[in-house]
């Protein structure tokens, strides 16, 4: 069994959608960033990479490379599952957390769940998400931006199965 972490930040921008876990929340910000700017699915990604010693998603989708501009973060962490397969391993549980002061997340994290458990292939119970606020304190605080973080386990696949 290995654990992986993964870490995000975005600074919340006007003109762009807000995107956490897949879902267009309705809001007046969105996230600046050279793809979609899903912190939460970029989070989940780095913590599966990391897990897996692949290094980040720095490494492999770099934002100085136009074929990642705009992209749909979704479809990076589908490329992320395959790698972490292709290694040989498969995902036994992901733990993660947004940090927003603003909006409101606890009316869409089922929504996020089911977005992501489709995305990576995961049988429900197997993703937990959480949301929270840094009452008003540092820059999530104050509305810059949004955070996230992620801690996952991956196993070695039976090769038998």
């Amino acid at each position: 069994m290995r654990i992986g972490h993964g870490y995000d930040v975005h600074r919340l921008t006007a003109g762009r959608p807000l995107i956490l876990g897949g879902v267009e929340i309705p809001w007046n910000l969105g996230l600046a960033g050279h793809s979609d700017a899903d912190v939460l699915t970029h989070a989940i990604m780095d913590a599966l990479l990391g897990a897996a010693c692949l290094g980040d998603i720095g490494r492999h989708f770099p934002d100085n490379d136009d074929r990642y501009l705009g992209i749909d973060s979704q479809i990076l962490l589908y490329k992320v599952c395959g790698m972490i397969r292709e290694k040989g391993y498969e995902i036994s549980n992901l733990d993660a957390t947004v940090i927003a002061q603003k909006p409101k997340l606890a009316p869409y994290l089922e929504q996020m769940t089911g977005t992501l458990e489709r995305t990576m292939s995961l049988e429900p119970g197997r993703l937990n998400l959480k949301a929270t606020t840094e009452e008003r304190l540092g820059f999530t605080g104050r509305g810059e931006g949004i955070a996230a973080h992620c801690v996952c386990l991956i196993e070695e696949r039976d090769p038998t199965a």
